[in-house]
């Protein structure tokens, strides 16, 4: 028998001994383990869905409008709730208040420019057609030697009526219940319609318009109307 070396027993002894106890704690791979990062489908998944990071959400889906957002302005469901609801969704920061508001500062002026014949004014506000048809007025009375003074008393009610999205173009029809004092006078002063003293009531629709997503926030008055 060939001489074993003492210490290569011994050796191996040791050796033996670090296996058994390594397995002890690491046990055996049977080829069926999980990886360490590798993470469970939810329940129900096929293991198909799209890949979220870890750490990542899904974006949240944005809320439905309030039904109520146009409370005071217009009920819900109405035809015109739905024409505020396509002008806002094509606009997020439309505002039917702050257009009223804007609608009432505008009536004022354009009553104000007609009376003067501020025609440069006047084109800021108007829509070429509507605009051409007050400067055919304006001119109208020039050439008769007439002057207009007209003085507002007050806009007693503004209130949307009618508003639509069509086409990348929004209008709204505002009805404005007003108080002037008109008159139209000659060259001598004599009043030839109107009344330089009485109040007298209005009551218009008017109509204001502009495209969707413009730079150009100003609404322009597109068409009026005299509710009698």
């Amino acid at each position: 028998m060939e001489h074993i070396d003492p210490a290569t027993v011994v050796f191996a002894i040791v050796a033996l001994f670090v296996a058994w106890k390594l397995r002890q704690v690491l046990g055996t791979r049977t080829g069926a383990e999980r990886r360490p990062l590798d993470v469970a489908p939810p329940p129900g998944s096929t293991g198909n869905d799209n890949v979220v990071p870890l750490g990542a959400r899904r974006p949240a889906p944005p809320p439905p409008p309030p039904t109520d957002r146009w409370r005071g302005i217009a009920e819900p469901g109405t035809p015109l709730a739905q024409g505020l609801d396509a002008i806002a969704a094509a606009e997020p920061q439309f505002s039917a208040n702050d257009f009223l508001g804007g609608a009432r500062g505008a009536y004022e002026m354009i009553v104000g420019a007609f009376a003067a014949g501020d025609l440069d004014s006047l084109r800021r506000l108007l829509s070429p057609d509507v605009l051409q048809n007050f400067a055919r007025a304006i001119e109208a009375r020039r050439a008769a030697g007439h002057t207009m003074k007209s003085t507002l008393v007050s806009i007693d009610k503004a209130e949307l009526v009618d508003a639509r999205a069509v086409g990348g173009d929004a209008s709204v029809s505002v009805r404005f219940a007003a108080k002037l004092i008109s008159a139209t006078v000659d060259a001598s002063g004599a009043v030839v319609d109107g009344s330089d003293s009485m109040v007298a009531d209005h009551l218009d629709i008017w109509t204001f318009s502009r495209s969707l997503g413009a730079r150009d926030p100003n609404w322009l008055l597109t068409a009026t109307q005299t509710v009698h």
